[in-house]
């Protein structure tokens, strides 16, 4: 090997070094940003599970609100019809019989 070409590969030492050392950031920076992916993706798994489950929950409560919403309705519907008709009874001269303790 000549002298120029000598000086030409040392001089060009450094360059590649750096190169090699930005592949090899790349190569880490790479598999560090795969490694957060898979582990995002993972937590993003128990997140949508956790959420999945608080949903059934807040479902099964929204159930229970939404029929004792609709007992008070007919509750009061009841009611309403019991004292209508009482009213009609009372109109015609007759009454419930109603047992007092």
């Amino acid at each position: 090997m000549s002298v120029e070409k000598t000086t030409k590969v040392e001089e060009s030492f450094p360059r590649v070094l750096g190169f090699k050392k930005m592949v090899d950031r790349w190569r880490n920076s790479r598999a560090h940003s795969l490694w957060q992916t898979t582990l995002s993706q993972r937590r993003n798994l128990y997140a949508a599970l956790r959420m999945q489950d608080t949903m059934g929950q807040e479902l099964a409560l929204a159930r229970k609100q939404l029929l004792m919403v609709r007992q008070a309705a007919l509750h009061q519907l009841l009611e309403k019809e019991h004292r209508q008709y009482q009213q009609e009874l009372n109109q015609m001269g007759k009454a419930f019989y109603v047992e007092r303790l």
